[in-house]
């Protein structure tokens, strides 16, 4: 890989990184309602890349609802569990969707699983495991539990996004714009009563992370993303993103002030170890799940 490509890389893993600090403050410290945030956030990708909307792609029903499954679905879950959860958490969790696509992969799109990738399965999943194990058992908050769907959600667009063909990045980011803005924003008016001024209270910090979020990371950050795997092969790209749900970790814990401790430590390697394996090996799915899945989180 070029230098410069590289160092471009880089930077899209941490402005994945950023983005999940950015949206735990909007939720959780800035108290704005999470459903509020993600229909904002999509309006403005909506209108940013409008001229890319048309003509349609087909299958047109297939088309909205890999959008809303990749989209509106997976970031309103993890937005409203950003309330409750810490980003490291996030990071770290969110890796179960490598595997459930893997596996989605054999069912839908007949792939194939050997013992390599069948390892990083379960390591994935053991490193999840350990950082909800408590010294009580199992900790499954609800917040979590949210993160669990919207990993298997966003798997499941993944998947079915590689059925569809001649679909341009900035084409599908327009389409998961306005399918979003439609489905969430009358979610948030009857679930969020009071969310406009929850929005204008918190001020300008709000409104620089709601465009952080749209342009840099939904817009730039995700069709940069798209350009290099299109120009590199995906095993070279795929485990080079691992860098985000590390420095995710490093944020958390240098900014939000997570708890890091040995459980978390090792659950995070051995998690990040088993999609690493999952990564390198052939297919067809696994970059695209792999940029949803950082610049979702």
């Amino acid at each position: 890989m070029a230098l410069r490509d590289f160092v471009l890389l880089v930077l899209v893993c941490l402005t994945w990184s950023t983005n999940n600090i950015v949206s735990k403050f909007v939720v959780s410290h800035a108290d704005v309602p999470p459903l509020f945030f993600a229909a904002l956030r999509f309006s403005i990708v909506a209108v940013a890349v409008s001229p890319w909307l048309l003509p349609m792609p087909r299958p047109r029903l297939r088309l909205i609802v890999v959008a809303l499954l990749m989209g509106g679905g997976n970031f309103a879950l993890m937005f409203v569990a950003l309330k409750t959860v810490t980003p490291s958490e996030v990071a770290v969790i969110s890796q179960v969707g490598v595997p459930i696509t893997a596996l989605l992969s054999v069912v839908v799109l007949g792939e194939r699983i050997r013992w390599r990738r069948g390892i990083g399965i379960v390591l994935t999943l053991a490193g999840a495991l350990l950082v909800m194990w408590s010294p009580a058992g199992l900790r499954l908050s609800g917040g979590l539990g949210l993160i669990l769907l919207a990993a298997a959600l966003g798997s499941l667009g993944a998947v079915m996004m590689k059925q569809m063909e001649d679909v341009r990045p900035l084409q599908f980011q327009a389409w998961v714009g306005v399918s979003s803005t439609v489905v969430l924003t009358p979610l948030s008016i009857w679930l969020e009563p009071g969310q406009v001024q929850a929005g204008l209270d918190a001020g300008w910090p709000f409104v620089a992370a709601v465009l952080f979020s749209a342009l840099v990371v939904s817009v730039g950050a995700h069709t940069l993303f798209f350009r290099l795997i299109q120009r590199y092969e995906a095993n070279l790209i795929s485990p080079l993103t691992l860098m985000t749900p590390l420095a995710t970790i490093a944020l958390g814990v240098a900014i939000t002030h997570d708890p890091f401790g040995p459980r978390m430590a090792i659950g995070a390697a051995v998690a990040i170890a088993g999609v690493l394996i999952i990564a390198i090996r052939p297919s067809r799915v696994m970059p695209l799940l792999l940029a949803l899945r950082n610049r979702a989180q």
